[in-house]
């Protein structure tokens, strides 16, 4: 039998060696960041110098936080095992529950103020970090479009939802577990397989818009050109949405979700080169009303060449940044591979293969008694604080080799979607695109070889361009 000491030594070891390769990692992409300084000849022809500069600057600010949050991520956790931070957290959880009168028996309710507990403390050791992250590093290099009241507001709101799905989730998991005896796994699987979908669901229809208008893509050419291009393989594509990010940040996205014949696609606005968003619209309408008055009144000619001007530089910046409908539509046509493809439908049972496989396995530890008493549970075994060192601590060593072969999977899958839009005839049009969102989104085109395999879901821009030339000539 494994001592006590060996557990916890082990898992904190563990902790210090991913930290370390990560920081490794993380070290030799940021020394590029500092040493590349002047475009390579491999992306001359696609990015400019004030570019590539922008981008590097950014990365390398984004990288620098990332080092300082991960050193205090990591030594908070250090500091937690060590000194026993999870069963304090219990014990308070133990002493509301007294408060309440109720005793050490309603387990469940013990677990769900212990819940309650770790998401405030989480969210208030987070919120200096978050803050920062978006008022400073994403303001800096004009990414964020939040006001603070704005984005305390969403914080809010993110953490009631978080908590009305979440502590209902968990008390039946656990009821689940207590009372479904030797094959409680088979019943905890199935009750997460049906919550996740249920959950997938309802997200984009009722929870998502809580956060971010969503309204139907106006009549016209591109959506036209969408609804052939899905009809073209047999895609239902029953909605058609664009959702208003740009109120929260300039960075753009796509991407579909439903089940079956209730397939919605959706498109961020910064995606689109040529969309206002209505409030958009209407203050270039109201604008206009105040510079027609201003005609009628000589004496402002000069506030009007400036409001003018302004206006001109407004127009311009916009029109630098999203895709064209060609571009537009060979996005979609790559996202849509992943969906003619089945990439979602092997994601979705792998998914579900590992999540058996660790309740399988959390049903053979959750009786040994030496995980608890590593973590500072001598006199109680909870079903909840089981979960959390299992799932959590045992199970990291596997989760690290997962997440990279999946890391590995979804590269492929991207090579393969990529090219299932050259197929499509749409292989010039994604170049054109690719290239153009990470302009917009200031990716730094040079890439660390061994940071880039462990991290990096999506190819780096100039794999994914060779690879789209690889094949032949440009459609």
């Amino acid at each position: 039998m494994l001592e006590t000491v060996d557990i916890l030594g082990a898992v904190l070891c563990f902790f210090w060696i991913v930290y370390t390769w990560e920081t490794y990692l993380a070290y030799r992409q940021r020394n590029i960041y500092r040493t590349v300084t002047k475009v390579p000849e491999a992306v001359v022809s696609i990015l400019d110098d004030e570019t590539f500069t922008k981008a590097r600057v950014y990365q390398l600010d984004k990288s620098n936080f990332a080092f300082w949050s991960g050193i205090y991520s990591q030594c908070e956790m250090t500091v937690i095992l060590l000194y026993g931070g999870i069963p304090y957290v219990w014990a308070v959880a133990g002493s509301l529950n007294a408060a309440l009168g109720y005793g050490s028996e309603y387990e469940i309710l013990q677990s769900l103020q212990f819940v309650f507990l770790c998401m405030v403390y989480s969210s208030i050791t987070g919120l200096p970090w978050s803050i920062y992250n978006t008022f400073v590093i994403e303001q800096k290099h004009g990414f964020n479009k939040q006001t603070l009241g704005f984005y305390l507001k969403d914080q809010l709101k993110k953490f009631v939802i978080t908590l009305v799905i979440s502590l209902p989730i968990t008390a039946i998991l656990i009821y689940i577990i207590k009372v479904g005896g030797d094959y409680f796994f088979i019943y905890a699987w199935l009750f997460t397989f049906l919550t996740s979908m249920l959950l997938i669901t309802v997200y984009a229809d009722y929870i998502a818009p809580l956060f971010d208008k969503f309204t139907p893509l106006p009549d016209g050419e591109l959506r036209t050109k969408i609804e052939e291009l899905a009809a073209s393989i047999n895609f239902p594509l029953y909605k058609l949405f664009v959702v208003e990010g740009s109120r929260r940040s300039s960075h753009s996205n796509a991407y579909f979700y439903g089940f079956f014949k209730n397939k919605r696609i959706v498109l961020f606005d910064t995606l689109l080169e040529d969309y206002k968003p209505q409030k958009q619209q209407e203050e270039e309408q109201s604008e206009s009303t105040e510079d027609d008055n201003e005609t009628e009144n000589p004496d402002e000619s000069g506030d009007k060449s400036e409001v003018e001007k302004e206006k001109k530089e407004k127009e311009e910046e916009k029109k630098q940044q999203g895709c064209n409908n060609e571009e537009v539509l060979s996005v979609l046509a790559h996202e849509l591979g992943h969906w003619k493809l089945s990439h979602n439908l092997k994601n979705l049972v792998i998914g579900q293969i590992n999540t058996f496989l660790c309740f399988f396995l959390f049903a053979l530890l959750i009786v040994r008694t030496e995980l608890f008493d590593a973590f500072g549970f001598s006199d109680s075994q909870p079903t909840l604080i089981g979960l959390m060192i299992i799932f959590q601590f045992i199970f990291s060593p596997y989760n690290e080799l997962l997440s990279f072969l999946m890391t590995m999977l979804s590269r492929s899958f991207e090579f393969q979607a990529d090219n299932f839009a050259k197929l499509m005839n749409k292989g010039a049009a994604l170049r054109s695109a690719l290239i153009k969102l990470n302009k917009d989104n200031l990716g730094f085109p040079v890439t660390d070889w061994l940071y880039s395999a462990w991290h990096y879901s999506h190819p780096p821009l100039l794999e994914r361009l060779r690879a789209l030339e690889k094949a032949g000539k440009m459609d």
